[in-house]
């Protein structure tokens, strides 16, 4: 119980330009770190020529169809989780965490069982040409066999952040891709495993990633236990649940579904132009990853204010997450623009359609880049707060209403060009929308802050 009122003081009353970036840095390390290892993954395999490239694109969306999985019961159970510790509630905290990791863990063992049943089909479906297909089933086979460890992984890394612990949920992502990145050449070169030795690297590195987040939780170092004695949850905890998982559920549907129709498009043109927005796809979650982590180390503080009727620590911690995410982008973005022929230089020697496409598509996404940083973080706003509709609908907006309906215009009027930048496009069309939904919390909040204060 002390260990719980500890961790709830921290969170409640720590100065937040401390409290937040303790929070975010781990998990931004530990996102970087992950999409290094995807980067170093699509350098080695790009070695093996423009077909192996496009066939780890295609391959992107199967590891979305497992984040999908897991993602849906770990954003709604921590979102839940931090709410009922901020209100003092750990019993209940736990039930929800032990139901979550056991549901996620039996999706992903129902994606290993249907993706190994039907991998021609799917990977074809996924976008991979004649040329790519061989290429796409050799990764596809070994990320599927990591599926039930990579699902659940996702409970245990996003409730240890819900209860503070974003270091222990950093190292776990980190040492899975340190691994990654060392047997990556091993296999591919060494053991001239080709594209099946990526594949089983990084299946390795999620093993890896799950046992070491699942440690703590057997060795009772948490705030909460794994597997408390009365696991059922009610309907209204499975709705909560669900409410909030529902935003990851319809943003990771939307992003499979957005990206086997680029991935169709593209490889309608060329493998060249699918090479290139698959690369840049991975580029550009090196931005992703700061803005969601710092989005990240923002929702679990703006979910305990919530549960503890700090309403007024949350409009300060939403200023202050939104002028770093904007300043700490923006400058980051402004680097890579200027170096982004050189970057994609890395990836491909010869082919100087590849070459073109991804110098665009990666420009676009600099210019686009600090404004999806601001709806990200309005975004973990909503979902921290436990407002599910509003969640919903802003982490669908990338992908999904910003996206879909205008990929076909982009591919009429611009053709690959089109294809290059519809994704930056899409992200300043879904910042504009946030801005709309910022306003409306924040004005929600004043007035309760100002009721809490009579």
């Amino acid at each position: 119980m002390n260990k719980t009122n500890d961790k709830t003081e921290y969170m409640l009353h720590t100065p937040l330009r401390k409290l937040i970036p303790s929070m975010a840095l781990p998990t931004i390390a530990a996102m970087l770190m992950t999409t290094v290892y995807n980067l170093t993954d699509t350098y080695f395999v790009s070695k093996l020529g423009t077909y192996a490239t496009g066939a780890v694109g295609v391959n992107a969306s199967i590891d979305q169809i497992i984040m999908m999985a897991g993602s849906f019961f770990a954003i709604g159970a921590a979102s839940y989780v931090s709410r009922l510790l901020g209100a003092r509630r750990k019993e209940k905290a736990e039930q929800i965490l032990c139901a979550c990791f056991l549901a996620a863990l039996s999706v992903g063992l129902l994606v290993l069982a249907l993706g190994t049943l039907f991998m021609d089909g799917l990977v074809r479906m996924l976008g991979a040409t004649d040329n790519i297909l061989v290429y796409a089933k050799q990764y596809a086979t070994y990320v599927l066999i990591a599926a039930p460890f990579m699902s659940s992984t996702f409970v245990l890394n996003q409730c240890l952040r819900a209860e503070g612990a974003a270091t222990r949920a950093m190292i776990g992502s980190v040492t899975g891709a340190v691994v990654n990145i060392i047997l990556d050449p091993i296999f591919i070169f060494v053991l001239d495993l080709g594209v099946a030795g990526a594949s089983m690297a990084t299946a390795i590195s999620k093993i890896i990633s799950f046992v070491i987040l699942i440690y703590p939780y057997l060795a009772r170092k948490t705030v909460l236990r794994l597997f408390p004695g009365k696991l059922p949850v009610s309907g209204a905890d499975a709705r909560e649940v669900g409410a909030m998982g529902s935003s990851s559920l319809l943003r990771n549907l939307l992003a499979i579904l957005a990206a086997i129709l680029l991935n169709n498009l593209a490889g309608m043109y060329s493998e060249s132009a699918l090479a290139a927005v698959s690369v840049v796809n991975r580029i550009s979650m090196l931005f992703l990853s700061v803005c969601l982590g710092f989005g990240q180390g923002f929702q679990p503080v703006a979910g305990f204010c919530w549960g503890a009727r700090h309403y007024g620590r949350i409009k300060e911690a939403f200023s202050f997450s939104i002028k770093v995410v904007l300043i700490g982008l923006t400058a980051f973005c402004v680097v890579v623009f200027f170096l982004a022929e050189p970057i994609i230089g890395l990836f491909t020697e010869k082919d100087r359609e590849m070459l073109t496409l991804g110098i665009l598509s990666l420009r676009s996404q600099c210019i686009a880049t600090p404004l999806h940083a601001v709806a990200v973080v309005v975004n973990m706003l909503y979902v921290g707060i436990g407002k599910g509709k509003g969640a919903a609908f802003l982490s669908t907006a990338r992908q999904g209403s910003c996206f879909i309906p205008i990929l076909p215009v982009m591919v009429v009027f611009f053709g690959e060009y089109g294809v290059a930048i519809v994704q930056a496009v899409a992200d300043i069309l879904a910042a504009m929308l946030s801005l709309f939904f910022a306003r409306k919390a924040m004005k929600e909040i004043t007035e309760l802050a100002n009721g809490s204060e009579l």
